[in-house]
């Protein structure tokens, strides 16, 4: 029987949905990193099988779990036509089903909706950087990748800078944010805790040389996209709080062009 006939038969009701394996996957990384478009889905989902996955998408959708948009490329100064990149989201039930047939940790934070519409397409190349990431960190043994994006990095830091103007406020501002910044191993430049795109966890194997303890020990890796956008003082602060620096190749041309005195900097941008 033809499977989009069986999913017609479906109840409408959410509970007891049966998904295959591409769209528990594809509500996984959508619900990761809030925004995903359709191409780097088809590529990293779908093996580049574009009509699987827009069926998949328009059965999700039917179902109320994803939203799929066209929105307006970012100019950054640039003329000629306005590009459109076609995005998905999840719903707030898609983030509920998400949780449940996902797989992934607890502690993993899913998300749904569009949120700034303006910065979709910056927000959609950390997908594009993390999975480049992800590579080298498998390559050297890394497991059980876990990812919080920078909404979440920047609550926990308010959090713990309010708990400790709080608990004493006589203390100098600036040495609350080293100590923050030392808490969670994030970079302290320019009077400021520099906080990344997106932070990867992950698991890896116990050194027998150098670990006591048996078992695994966990590192992480933080990345950050860079566009056009972005101000020579701002870049110059992400370059040297040493994150894994990711542009596109026409927004690194553009960049180069910007910090023609500090051209080193553009040696560790990697591209997408």
């Amino acid at each position: 029987m033809d499977q989009r006939s069986r999913r017609q038969a479906l109840p409408q009701e959410i509970v007891g949905l049966s998904l295959r394996e591409e769209e528990r996957k594809t509500l996984a990384e959508v619900g990761r990193f809030r925004v995903i478009t359709t191409r780097d889905l088809a590529e990293t989902v779908y093996d580049n099988r574009h009509s699987r996955m827009e069926r998949d998408l328009a059965f999700l959708r039917e179902k109320g779990l994803v939203q799929v948009d066209a929105v307006n490329a970012r100019r950054d100064g640039r003329g000629g036509k306005v590009d459109r990149i076609e995005v998905v989201t999840l719903t707030r039930a898609g983030r509920d089903v998400a949780r449940q047939t996902s797989g992934l940790p607890q502690d993993q934070k899913l998300y749904s909706g569009l949120v700034k519409p303006r910065e979709v397409e910056h927000d959609a190349q950390i997908y594009r950087a993390y999975r480049k990431e992800a590579e080298r960190i498998e390559r050297k043994g890394g497991t059980n990748l876990r990812v919080q994006l920078d909404f979440e990095i920047k609550s926990q830091v308010q959090k713990a800078i309010h708990a400790e103007r709080k608990a004493a406020p006589e203390r100098d501002m600036a040495e609350i944010k080293q100590q923050v910044a030392r808490q969670f191993d994030l970079p302290y430049v320019n009077d400021g805790i520099q906080i990344p795109d997106a932070r990867i966890e992950y698991d890896l194997p116990r050194d027998p040389d150098r670990d006591v303890d048996q078992g695994t020990r966990t590192s992480h890796d933080d990345i950050e996209v860079l566009t056009a956008a972005y101000r020579p003082g701002h870049l110059r602060a992400k370059a040297q709080a040493g994150f894994h620096v990711y542009a596109s190749s026409s927004d690194r041309a553009t960049l180069t062009a910007k910090i023609e005195s500090d051209h080193y900097l553009m040696e560790n941008i990697l591209e997408l």
